[in-house]
């Protein structure tokens, strides 16, 4: 409310569409990702063995200064593209296009010329320097977020296709903590699948 000449308006300031789309659509791409990589970390502590270790991923340890973080995961794809997984996020290179970043609570993709990593990313400020696309590195940009993406939904149909379904309920478990959204698990592969699809319809920038 704001007060004018003694007397009181009301001023709504409405959005676009295309604001409330991409708000929307962001927001459920970071929950299915915060979700993803709550998976992971409990495909490392599966009971019958780490999955990620069996799928072909490195384990590299915490040097001694950085006991307090987690292992980095990296898994080396054919034709000289690589992953790597981190509680705060996915990074994924390709050495024709560069790498892009996906961040777990933001979740929008920021790009790198570089498509591997001079040391493994214990923190975010490990990561390259990293920026929204030029317009000259847009279609190399949009492909290795589109590939990215498309990995993870072959990794998580992958779980359920070997590992089936009761698996992946399994590891959920600990993850619903009344507040969170949860993302049935036989539809996660499915909405990465329309989260690719869709991504930049709904995210007009990059």
């Amino acid at each position: 409310m704001q007060e004018i000449g003694g007397g009181r308006i009301s001023v709504t300031v409405e959005r676009s569409p295309q604001q409330n789309v991409e708000e929307i659509f962001i927001q459920h791409a970071v929950d299915l990702l915060s979700q993803q990589i709550w998976c992971w970390g409990r495909d490392i502590l599966r009971p019958e063995g780490n999955w990620l270790l069996e799928m072909g991923f490195q384990r590299i340890e915490p040097p001694t200064d950085e006991r307090k973080t987690s292992s980095v995961y990296c898994l080396e794809i054919p034709n000289d593209r690589c992953v790597i997984l981190r509680g705060y996020g996915v990074f994924y290179g390709d050495s024709k296009l560069g790498g892009v970043f996906l961040p777990r609570y933001e979740y929008v993709p920021k790009y790198t010329e570089h498509s591997t990593l001079k040391t493994p990313p214990w923190k975010s400020s490990d990561l390259p320097e990293l920026k929204p696309p030029t317009k000259a590195q847009k279609t190399e940009y949009r492909t290795l977020v589109l590939d990215l993406i498309d990995w993870i939904r072959n990794y998580e149909q992958d779980i359920i296709d070997k590992l089936g379904v009761e698996y992946r309920r399994y590891s959920l478990e600990g993850w619903d903590n009344g507040k969170r959204t949860i993302i049935p698990v036989e539809d996660m592969s499915h909405e990465w699948e329309q989260i690719g699809m869709n991504h930049f319809d709904a995210i007009q920038s990059p």
